[in-house]
């Protein structure tokens, strides 16, 4: 066995339930993507593409031989939409910083800020067509859960544009992955996934109260300024 099919194949045994290290390893690093990204830290993005990549291996159960031995194509999809939208959010981020004031002590990336009435618009459409149309898809691929693991994928794609381009509502779009997210894993068997998503539960509630907090600070700065009449 060579170095890397060793690495792939580490698991570690609870319970008498087999669970991959890659598993703890990429849900670790998407944990970790998501506190810096609360933080508005550009680094956000590229940790969390090396999750991506792991947890990649770890839903395409049935061609990496997991335990589970289960494809989820819309966990795994997902994974390669993740790495897509990261470098868009890279890029983003690390342009904002560019041109950030040089006495930012915060050291942000982006400035938290609400969706239009038309951007929100085109999230809630693109969140019930895009739904339907990958719940189809998968069902046709033979994805265990197709209609759960649909949203998820779609909600994720929304969850971190929203993030990439700085809107707030992007946390309450995760809380939704996560409610559904949580109950399909346990199901599946893939238990570090799923704790982790209880955890992320909570993370994601905290991350939207800071992201409002700061929002409120800055609004006074961003106002516009009345006209005088005289």
């Amino acid at each position: 066995m060579n170095p890397i099919t060793e690495l792939l194949d580490a698991t570690l045994w609870i319970g008498g339930v087999p669970i991959l290290w890659r598993e703890i390893i990429g849900n670790v690093f998407g944990l970790l993507s998501a506190w810096a990204g609360m933080k508005r830290r550009v680094w956000a993005w590229p940790i969390g593409i090396v999750g991506n990549v792991l947890l990649f291996t770890v839903f395409m159960g049935g061609l990496f031989h997991t335990p589970q031995n289960l494809d989820l194509y819309g966990q795994a999809g997902r994974q390669i939409m993740f790495i897509t939208v990261s470098v868009f959010g890279w890029y983003q981020w690390s342009k904002t910083r560019r041109h950030a004031a040089a006495g930012d002590s915060e050291n942000a990336a982006v400035q938290p800020r609400w969706a239009s009435p038309k951007e929100r618009t085109g999230l809630i459409i693109a969140a019930i067509v895009g739904t339907l149309g990958f719940a189809w898809i998968f069902q046709a691929l033979g994805s265990w859960g197709p209609w759960a693991d649909a949203w998820i994928f779609v909600g994720s794609i929304l969850a971190t544009y929203g993030m990439a381009r700085g809107w707030t509502e992007f946390w309450l779009i995760w809380i939704g992955v996560d409610i559904v997210g949580v109950p399909l894993l346990f199901l599946a068997g893939y238990y570090p996934s799923a704790v982790l998503y209880l955890v992320y539960g909570v993370f994601v509630a905290w991350g939207f109260i800071v992201w409002m907090r700061v929002q409120k600070e800055a609004a006074p700065a961003t106002s516009p300024v009345p006209a005088t009449v005289g």
